[in-house]
């Protein structure tokens, strides 16, 4: 495991980290919902929703694996993810129905710094802190208006706009359970209890997931 975070990988990883974030732009709608079932639309919506998670969505993905790493047992993440999805639920649903509307340009720096904070976090805490899901859940309400940005290119139908509004969270939700269960059976399960975890694997991690979202931040700020 010492060698699977080695300088040298970080070094490769960094470029395609930094890269990965364009592809959220790869978000298209080419289908006629006119032609569609209810029952294909609310498809299509959730197929949108699990893909603006995998794999488009690194920022979130990151901000997921982050919330996993420092504590990797299942429960304690579990928590962690359903007080962030309550939260981006009640941002999208305001956001989509035009009670909120905040700028992108606000929005996507906060969510990169919202994935720095929580890098840090697992740096320099010992265990996970009671708190953390409180501010999961603050950081959850900003990354639902993130979500409301990519829905609201896509647009939703209007005669069924809360069904699709549902099916799409569905699938934000579906995408963000598949990264925490796939981080749980390739990390936590077998290296979670190692007395080496947190140098070995927590650590350089969110050294490398911080270095991606303190570059995003700047981007996203001044470019």
């Amino acid at each position: 495991m010492a060698h699977l975070f080695s300088c040298s990988r970080v070094r490769c990883l960094l470029p395609l980290l930094l890269l990965l974030p364009a592809l959220a732009n790869a978000h298209v709608l080419d289908v006629d919902l006119s032609k569609l079932s209810r029952t294909d639309i609310l498809w299509t919506y959730l197929q949108l929703g699990f893909k603006h998670i995998l794999p488009l969505g690194l920022d979130h993905i990151l901000f997921v694996l982050s919330i996993f790493f420092l504590e990797p047992r299942l429960k304690p993440v579990l928590w962690q993810a359903t007080a962030f999805t309550v939260a981006h639920s009640i941002t999208l649903g305001l956001a989509m129905y035009g009670i909120l509307a905040p700028p992108v340009a606000v929005v996507e720096p906060i969510i990169a710094l919202s994935i720095l904070f929580v890098a840090i976090e697992n740096i320099v805490a010992d265990r996970l802190n009671p708190w953390r899901v409180a501010i999961v859940f603050g950081f959850g309400l900003i990354h639902g208006l993130g979500f409301a940005s990519a829905l609201t290119g896509l647009g939703l139908p209007r005669h069924m706009f809360f069904e699709s509004l549902i099916s799409f969270n569905v699938g934000v939700e579906l995408g963000q359970v598949t990264v925490i269960l796939l981080a749980w059976l390739l990390v936590g399960r077998w290296f979670g209890q190692k007395v080496w975890y947190k140098q070995r694997v927590v650590v350089p991690a969110s050294v490398v997931i911080g270095l991606v979202a303190a570059y995003w931040t700047v981007e996203r700020v001044f470019f």
